[in-house]
């Protein structure tokens, strides 16, 4: 894809005008191999028999954009995938999903990332190849930024992506700069080192960690003792709104002196995968389409969360508009 000028509509290769749009989602594209029934590992050649597999879009950041699009949000997505049939089968399922592919890199050096999840209905465990994921650039996302004119980026995988990590503090400076709000989803930090937040969240608009990353982040930033709601408020004084996913609980957000808590809904839970990432997009779409409750704000992410466990993947049982909008 081609870009007339900086400041207007690009145009894609095939002929067609392409628009500015509401949000930028940057991170991890792949593809999620989700396992389900007798999952854990019995090593010693022991064969195991499987209740279901499916091969769907995964990534955080694909799955978020994915729930964004589904709720009638304008959305891009910057990554970066390999030149084989993960990459193809990939962006494949982005274009159907809705999503401008137009910033996803192919790169015939490096292999696809690929996700293993051994899901059960209470609990998952993810096995990763990073593959291009970690290749994304700081510079890649103010191309994008100039180009679709985002009134949004939201920054996911975080400990994915180091050398994107390390430039996010310039970057998010250099977006408030642009007038650009943001938001960041870490997710989980493999090295469970969970290092760098102090430099980002001065500059950073909304976070969106799960409870057990809001505790390891908060240890690591000296807050080791409290409730999850004092340390989401400890954290807030930094600089964002702190929105938490609480899983059957639905979910809560914080700022310095505040704390607003929505329910989610009770559901036969067929697969937990991506629902923080579809909580993020319900969260998202009520912070940029003009939801000023914050206790709302988190009741459709909470139900945006909640809707998505109906289906196996992430993408599969996302909520609608409709949906949100009838969640008082």
């Amino acid at each position: 894809m081609t870009a007339t000028d900086a400041g207007g509509p690009g145009v894609r290769d095939d002929g067609a005008v392409q628009m500015p749009v509401d949000v930028l989602v940057v991170g991890d594209a792949n593809p999620d191999l989700i396992l389900r029934g007798d999952v854990v590992p019995r090593f010693g050649q022991v064969e195991q028999l499987l209740d279901g597999a499916e091969l769907v879009l995964g990534g955080s950041a694909s799955i978020t954009a994915a729930g964004l699009a589904r709720l009638g949000v304008r959305v891009a997505l910057v990554s970066a995938v390999g030149d084989d049939v993960f990459g193809v089968e990939t962006r494949r399922r982005l274009n159907e999903a809705g999503i401008d592919t137009s910033a996803v890199r192919r790169d015939p050096r490096i292999p696809t990332g690929l996700s293993v999840i051994l899901s059960t209905a209470g609990d998952r465990a993810i096995l990763t190849l990073p593959g291009a994921i970690p290749t994304v650039a700081a510079d890649e996302v103010r191309s994008a930024v100039l180009r679709l004119k985002p009134r949004h980026v939201h920054v996911a995988s975080y400990y994915l992506q180091p050398g994107l990590a390390a430039e996010l503090p310039d970057l998010l400076g250099w977006l408030r700069e642009q007038k650009v709000t943001t938001s960041l989803d870490t997710n989980w930090d493999p090295a469970e080192l969970w290092t760098g937040m102090d430099a980002v969240l001065p500059t950073l608009d909304v976070l969106l960690p799960n409870r057990e990353e809001l505790r390891a982040l908060a240890a690591a930033l000296g807050h080791a003792d409290g409730t999850d709601e004092l340390l989401a408020q400890r954290i807030a004084a930094r600089g964002p709104r702190v929105v938490v996913k609480a899983g059957r609980d639905g979910g809560f957000s914080a700022g310095d002196d505040d704390v607003a808590r929505a329910a989610g809904l009770e559901l036969d839970v067929v697969d937990t995968t991506g629902a923080g990432d579809s909580f993020n997009a319900g969260y998202l779409a009520a912070f940029i389409g003009g939801v000023e409750s914050e206790t709302q704000r988190v009741r459709w992410a909470a139900v945006a969360g909640s809707l998505s466990t109906r289906a196996a993947g992430g993408t599969a049982a996302q909520a609608t508009r409709a949906d949100l909008e009838d969640a008082r």
